[in-house]
């Protein structure tokens, strides 16, 4: 079967026989959190934009003509760099775990301690593009400029180039320029699977690491969204246990998105803290970054 090019839909993936993924220790699932840190990157006006950022902003604001400054969205975003980042830090570190963070390069110079903490962690370091903003309507040579911006800002910050790409907003050009960086082993800018897979990018085999957008906390500040923690707590919880009995015979990845500005205040994090214990006593699942799944990957099942 022909392996899609780049933006080709490929509606049949594995079908109904998946590839079997091997993971480590015969592990029945493979767990991905990932924290996107954005704060300081969005739409504002002192970064030079002419719109405040209304999305995933804990509240839903009202249209806005341009020009207007939202003092209130920018405040609810620095919680997160501020405060959330380092509630969650703590979170994981407590019970030794880690996965990837997706950093955005601008948020990354303007507040660079965060990133590492976590990556002295163990967490991995991937790139978010360099603003958290919509490139869809960007040029190809403004979104290179950007792209290699954020893979420069996040080895400045922790002296490791990142492997992998994730980014959320992302314009037609995106993957094919994170190709052309070298050395990208990933990107997630998918949400078909619960498996990765190759896809061919520039002629050459790209590897694509699916991200999950029910298992992720974007949805308190979304209608309909979680209205609590419990909500979101309990829905990870239903798809881990599904996924964990499941993986007696056919073994997948679950990704977890999390967001400091959100999950980083007290009551949502306690119903975080309840999840990470519940994954914490089973000892047959691979808690891992989103790299350690790239290089199994590549390692076991090559291209």
């Amino acid at each position: 079967m022909r392996i899609p090019e780049l933006h080709d839909r490929d509606l049949i993936g594995y079908g109904a026989e998946p590839t079997a993924p091997g993971w480590p220790n015969g592990a029945r699932l493979a767990v991905s959190f990932v924290i996107n840190y954005e704060e300081g990157a969005e739409y504002s006006f002192p970064a030079g934009d002419e719109q405040s950022e209304t999305y995933l902003a804990e509240v839903v604001w009202p249209t806005l003509p341009p020009g207007v400054r939202l003092l209130g969205a920018e405040s609810l975003y620095d919680f997160g760099g501020r405060a959330g980042i380092w509630r969650l830090l703590s979170l994981f570190e407590a019970r030794g775990m880690y996965g990837t963070v997706h950093a955005v390069g601008q948020a990354v110079e303007m507040n660079p301690e965060p990133v590492r903490a976590l990556s002295a962690s163990g967490w991995e370091i991937a790139s978010h593009h360099y603003r958290w903003i919509d490139y869809g309507g960007m040029s190809e040579s403004d979104e290179r400029e950007h792209m290699a911006r954020s893979f420069q800002a996040i080895e400045d910050a922790v002296g490791v180039r990142p492997v992998g790409f994730y980014g959320g907003r992302v314009s037609l050009n995106s993957r094919r320029l994170a190709s052309e960086l070298g050395g990208v082993l990933w990107d997630g800018d998918a949400y078909d699977d619960e498996l990765p897979y190759w896809r061919t990018v520039n002629g050459e085999p790209w590897l694509v690491i699916p991200y999950q957008l029910d298992c992720n906390d974007f949805r308190y500040a979304m209608t309909p969204g979680w209205a609590d923690g419990d909500q979101f707590a309990s829905y990870l919880k239903a798809s881990f246990d599904f996924l964990h009995a499941e993986g007696a015979t056919c073994p997948k990845m679950l990704s977890i998105g999390l967001h400091p500005r959100l999950s980083g205040r007290p009551g949502r994090a306690a119903a975080l803290a309840s999840f990470l214990d519940h994954v914490q006593a089973h000892d047959d699942v691979w808690v891992c970054t989103r790299a350690d799944i790239a290089r199994h990957w590549r390692a076991v099942h090559g291209t």
